[in-house]
């Protein structure tokens, strides 16, 4: 009887590629937490969201701003997004079976190290964005809290596509290992 194999069994070197469609799907929840929190927040603190600030940045840098309606902003806010969840979790699926943690643990702590490296690192150095450290509390909850629910979602789709694991299988074993 012949058994179906995991297109990674065998074939480690495709490990980024599940983890970049982890991580693009996982981008959606991301989002939708982030547009529906934002309603929360005080009202002076409800600008726009880092995602659409760093895309009018960098229209504004390549001189294309001028030229972009609303619905284009919007439009490459969320390309450009959703491909940086996909770059991101391309970068997990290759370092995951290096950390020797839960399931959902790896997701939430790869996912507040891209928090962090994102705005507290690499944004403010390439000038594109103030520090995280200047944005208000709540607002930086509310990034952190995406970033979570993305590290979450992106963590459990992973290990289901690369390990071939029943979710159930590690649910279990997390309340196992909490209760």
């Amino acid at each position: 009887m012949r058994y179906r194999t995991s297109i990674v069994e065998g074939h480690p070197e495709r490990a980024w590629l599940k983890g970049a469609f982890a991580g693009l799907i996982a981008t959606g929840p991301m989002t939708i937490f982030m547009l529906i929190t934002h309603r929360f927040l005080p009202k002076g603190q409800r600008y726009a969201l880092a995602p659409e600030m760093i895309t009018k940045e960098i229209a504004r840098r390549v001189h294309v701003k001028p030229q972009m309606s609303h619905l284009q902003i919007v439009g490459a806010t969320l390309v450009s997004h959703f491909g940086y969840g996909a770059g991101m979790g391309a970068l997990y699926g290759l370092m995951e079976k290096k950390l020797p943690l839960s399931v959902l643990m790896k997701g939430v702590l790869f996912s507040l190290v891209v928090w962090a490296g994102s705005y507290l690192g690499l944004l403010p150095l390439l000038g594109i964005s103030a520090s995280a450290q200047r944005e208000p509390l709540r607002r930086n909850l509310l990034m952190m809290a995406a970033h979570i629910v993305w590290g979450a979602v992106m963590s459990m789709i992973v290990a289901v596509f690369l390990h071939q694991s029943k979710p159930t299988q590690w649910v279990s074993r997390w309340f196992e290992q909490h209760a």
